[in-house]
């Protein structure tokens, strides 16, 4: 029998999600995880962007500065 299937009459099991896999919750909002790298991480996509941010590009860091002409140009 495959352990995706559920026998008839039957409950699931405690903390499954009765599919046979165990249910792993989000560590900060605490919504179920269903992707393989959110349940190996504990976080889900919007929680873990809110804790691991991207960085900056450097080329929208970057300003115009009003300089002096140079001499003799």
């Amino acid at each position: 029998m495959d352990p995706s299937e559920t026998v008839p009459g039957t409950e699931p099991l405690p903390g499954t999600d009765g599919t046979g896999r165990r249910l792993v919750r989000c560590r900060l909002c605490g919504r179920p995880l269903t992707g393989t790298a959110s349940r190996r991480t504990g976080l889900g996509p919007s929680c873990d962007a809110k804790l691991h941010p991207s960085p900056p590009d450097i080329r929208t860091r970057r300003h115009e500065v009003e300089q002096d002409v140079l001499p003799g140009t």
